[in-house]
């Protein structure tokens, strides 16, 4: 592995390389379903996402393999992030990226994707308390297109807008709704 200067001038690793490849579901399908179990539970520690994943591989193999284009992105031979993206309705159903990719470019990589396949526009619902993501997706020039509710955990969801004209990303308070920033 590379070494890289850190900011107060010592020798850090490099972060570790990726690869984005398209899904193959005999190779990745557990792993895939696994990332978004232990990822979701970091991001919402009160909420048993164990006990999920029996309706999410249900949604994961009957709604969104056969109709979406998934793409995972690889560190070391193990899927660290994938996408899954309804082109036709211009849809980002799912981004997500573990904990051991965080820093190192694979959002952005998968972000970047999407973008690519839907040059027009995307759309996506995010939980309005998940601040590293809404960070995220106010860094990459999304914009808040209204509010909802998600039916399974009751909890608000901010609906967001990409386009090639919105680049100009709106600040995180005002992401967040604060009207007072």
């Amino acid at each position: 592995m590379s070494a890289s200067s850190s900011p107060d001038g010592s020798a850090s690793p490099a972060a570790p390389r990726f690869t984005l490849r398209p899904y193959q579901a005999d190779r990745d399908r557990e792993a895939s379903l696994e990332l978004w179990r232990a990822t979701w539970q970091v991001a919402f520690p009160s909420i048993d996402f164990t006990a999920r994943l029996p309706w999410w591989r249900e949604r994961w193999t009957t709604e969104l393999e056969p109709a979406f284009r998934i793409i995972v992105g690889d560190i070391d031979d193990g899927v660290a992030g994938f996408t899954v993206v309804n082109v036709a309705a211009r849809y980002l159903d799912q981004i997500v990226v573990g904990p051991r990719a965080w820093g190192t470019g694979l959002g952005r990589a998968l972000m970047d994707d999407a973008k690519a396949v839907c040059p027009s526009g995307l759309l996506l619902d995010v939980n309005k308390d998940n601040a590293r993501a809404v960070a995220f997706y106010a860094r990459e020039g999304f914009v808040v297109t209204g509010e909802t509710v998600n039916p399974r955990s009751g909890l608000p969801v901010l609906k967001l807008a990409w386009t090639p004209e919105s680049v100009t990303p709106i600040s995180g308070n005002r992401l967040l709704g604060d009207d007072h920033a």
